[in-house]
């Protein structure tokens, strides 16, 4: 592209398209939790991503083109609160026409369908039930997360939850009083710094506790990481523990300014990264942004 005459005549160079190449990673869902048995882990917040991983083992993303002096949408998901039963998915995070879905909650090991964990942006893991079955995995979103870890029981009352998935990995199935780790995070350098987003949450075991995936993941009965999307702990005999809320990264070249509206909170704004480019990230809350 030639150069253009701006004021006086002058020649300037246009400016680069208005691409921005995002993070959305949605809440991660809390852990299960059972008086008898096993919890399993939450799922982790679906993960997309343009940059060096997206989630479930999907191709990168592809970046929107937009256009300035335009308002978009984004929210950022907050995660599912602990119970003192099966698990609660996470909410859903958006940037204008991408959405991440939801961490599926674990499973409580109560009965076929509670020890079962919930399908989201990766799924929960199942519950170590205690009347004789073991509890499934839920599933996760493809291109986002993967699947739960199964849930174990066995005779003895030693049972152990299912991890949550990861947005890298598939949650550990618990074992005989052993409760799975939460499936792995992705990374990524979207901001400049290589950070794992969306580990599982590790199911909660009678004798060794699950342990949570790299990326947020809460260990057995803490919570997950806010703002990594990971999943709560599995617990037994109290509320389980939460799931982490979501984040939203922007990158885009930096001869534009992000404008960040009502209702959202931004952490960095229009920060320099790479080469000619700056990234703002959002933390929590739901509005619009826009560029000039």
């Amino acid at each position: 592209m030639g150069l253009i005459l701006g004021v006086l005549g002058q020649a300037v160079a246009p400016s680069a398209p208005l691409t921005v190449g995002y993070l959305v990673i949605a809440g991660g869902g809390s852990g299960g939790s059972v008086s008898s048995g096993a919890g399993g882990g939450g799922g982790a917040g679906g993960l997309r991503c343009t940059s060096g991983a997206t989630g479930g083992g999907g191709s990168l993303e592809s970046a929107l083109s937009l256009s300035v002096s335009t308002n978009y949408t984004v929210t950022v998901g907050g995660g599912g609160a602990g119970a003192a039963s099966r698990g609660n998915t996470g909410t859903d995070s958006v940037f204008s026409s991408i959405t991440a879905s939801g961490g599926g909650g674990g499973g409580n090991g109560s009965n076929l369908n509670n020890s079962t964990g919930r399908s989201g942006g990766s799924g929960g893991g199942g519950g170590g039930w205690s009347s004789g079955t073991d509890g499934p995995g839920g599933s996760g979103t493809p291109n986002q997360g993967y699947g739960g870890g199964i849930g174990k029981f066995t005779s003895g009352a030693t049972h152990g939850g299912g991890g949550g998935g990861g947005a890298g990995a598939l949650g550990v199935s618990g074992n005989a009083g052993t409760g799975g780790n939460g499936g792995v995070g992705v990374e990524t350098s979207i901001t400049g710094s290589a950070i794992f987003y969306g580990g599982g949450g590790g199911g909660y075991g009678s004798a060794t506790p699950g342990s949570g995936g790299n990326g947020g993941g809460g260990n057995a009965e803490a919570p997950g990481s806010d703002n990594k999307g990971g999943g709560g702990g599995g617990a037994i005999n109290v509320t389980s523990a939460n799931g982490g809320s979501g984040f939203v990264v922007l990158r885009y070249p930096d001869n534009y300014t992000i404008t960040v509206g009502a209702g959202l909170t931004a952490g960095v704004t229009n920060q320099a990264v790479g080469t000619n480019e700056k990234y703002t990230t959002l933390t929590a809350g739901s509005g619009n942004v826009s560029w000039a």
